[in-house]
């Protein structure tokens, strides 16, 4: 570019669409375009559509499934339709978890049905299979072992990269432990590469090298997590496992002759070796003790945030540097707030940085700078607020009525009390760069609900929108922001789920 001599710049410049020949130019400008159009006082969304079901409700970009995953619903028409419906499925067959998989960018893949999305599901009967996300038919499966292991869970170690398997907690018969039987292989983890789908290994853990109070462990980018009961939470290099107590690399639909087993990597009834042998405890990267396992990394320069291990700090969250164990300056977090529900805090989803701290009332957006004079140390500063609409109340403990009697009161009304408008929700749409929160206000029997737009930036208001149902506080809800669509998803008692679709509609009188 003529005068851009810095990368820096160039970078700057590319990201804000100066150049029209830069593949994502078009795509950046079209959502800067729908976000207007989404936040403009003409633009209603509707509930289009609504539907009822007895098994969990699940969504996908733009896909719902309902049925375990039988039925698959197109979001993104103007009325949402079936994309496929599958014959119902026994017992042995029930999925138990799914990830959407999407095609990496720039990349060569062997199979054209590769560059369409597909939905990797895990069976009851431990398969892993790779299905069309808009036809169900089965593109890849892999048996990942025999009933001596259930697999239970999906997750990414590194987004649509690197997949991770992970079995349910391995535990004894009753009749076993009696007599006096030990059970030293608490989890597996099996690892893959996606697209193409790769075995990378699968490891245990095992009480004689991680210690007797092993309550849970994960994989997250790069990174094995292992939780203990006393609240300790210590993390390891897992490549550095994998590279170090690797017996021998294993691809899938190769025959293999493994502890005196012969049979084809993938395939029943053998499924997949346990090649990654950890015999010796391995370097540990970090560790911190924190109130119910609790600690997430995040920021820059990194820092990580845990809550004090004692009951009486619950809702006190410490924010310090990873680098050097210091406490940042402002860096005990604490809302004070009376509630059911505590308060909760998380680093921001967009990569800024920032951390988002969520109470009944109030909303907080911090971020880290440098201390003034002092580069070494960073500190903790609010970067906005949002405060939810309450009127201003005297909350006296006591009161005088008409007759001169004292009254009073043996309590104080929580911060969040089902009848001041509460925060719920908080989430953030990275394709328009929103941040979106619901808050709720019980009216009578009825929970009255609204979904607001802030800008990501500077935490101004730019949409409100009422959502007609009616929100019980006291049901499980989940809430999904894509683009031009809402999608509420509630669950209540009895396995008894609902789903509301709300699109985004012009109101062309006014335009």
């Amino acid at each position: 570019a003529p005068g851009a001599h810095s990368v820096c710049r160039l970078l700057s410049r590319r990201a804000q669409g100066f150049y029209a020949r830069d593949a994502g130019v078009a795509h950046r400008k079209n959502l800067g375009l729908l976000r207007k159009i989404m936040c403009q006082g003409s633009t209603k969304f509707k509930n289009v559509w609504t539907t009822h079901s007895t098994s969990p409700i699940a969504y996908e970009r733009g896909r719902i499934y309902l049925d375990n995953y039988q039925c698959c619903i197109s979001s993104i028409a103007q009325e949402p339709r079936i994309l496929y419906q599958k014959p119902k499925c026994s017992k042995s067959e029930k999925i138990e978890d799914a990830l959407l998989l999407e095609c990496p960018l720039g990349e060569m893949l062997p199979s054209p049905s590769d560059y369409k999305s597909s939905l990797i599901v895990l069976t009851v009967q431990n398969w892993l299979l790779r299905l069309s996300a808009d036809s169900g038919e089965i593109l890849e499966k892999v048996y990942l072992a025999g009933s001596c292991c259930k697999f239970r869970y999906l997750s990414w170690d590194t987004p649509q990269e690197v997949m991770v398997v992970k079995s349910a907690q391995n535990k004894l018969p009753a009749a076993a432990r009696q007599v006096g039987i030990q059970q030293s292989v608490l989890f597996y983890l099996a690892v893959f590469q996606v697209l193409p789908l790769s075995f990378i290994g699968m490891l245990e853990i095992n009480k004689k090298i991680f210690g007797n109070s092993v309550t849970d462990v994960a994989v997250s980018n790069g990174i094995l997590i292992v939780m203990y009961s006393v609240g300790l939470v210590r993390l390891y290099n897992f490549q550095a496992i994998a590279e170090q107590f690797m017996e021998q690399p294993f691809d899938l639909g190769h025959e293999f002759n493994w502890n005196g087993q012969v049979g084809v990597v993938g395939k029943y009834p053998f499924g997949l070796p346990c090649n990654i042998k950890i015999t010796d405890t391995p370097p540990l990267l970090f560790e911190a003790s924190s109130l119910e396992n609790a600690f997430q990394i995040g920021g820059y320069p990194w820092h990580y945030i845990i809550t004090p291990n004692k009951k009486k700090h619950k809702g006190v969250f410490h924010i310090c540097s990873l680098k050097d164990n210091a406490l940042a300056k402002n860096g005990i977090q604490d809302m004070k707030c009376c509630s059911l529900e505590p308060d909760w805090i998380y680093f921001h989803p967009d990569m800024s940085g920032r951390i988002i701290h969520v109470g009944p009332n109030l909303i907080k957006v911090l971020k880290l700078k440098e201390v003034k004079n002092n580069t070494d140390q960073m500190e903790i500063a609010e970067d906005f607020t949002i405060v939810a609409n309450r009127e201003d109340s005297v909350n006296n403990a006591v009161t005088v009525t008409a007759s001169g009697r004292v009254v009073k009161k043996r309590f104080n009304l929580l911060d969040d009390d089902p009848e001041q408008e509460t925060f719920k929700i908080v989430d953030y749409e990275d394709e328009l760069d929103l941040l979106s929160t619901v808050a709720v206000t019980q009216i009578g029997a009825d929970g009255r609900a609204h979904l607001d737009f802030h800008c990501n930036e500077h935490g101004i208001l730019l949409k409100s929108i009422p959502l007609l149902e009616s929100w019980d506080v006291t049901y499980s809800h989940e809430l999904y922001f894509d683009k031009d669509l809402v999608l509420h998803i509630e669950q209540k008692p009895n396995r008894r789920f609902s789903c509301y679709v709300y699109q985004m509609v012009c109101d062309t009188a006014k335009e």
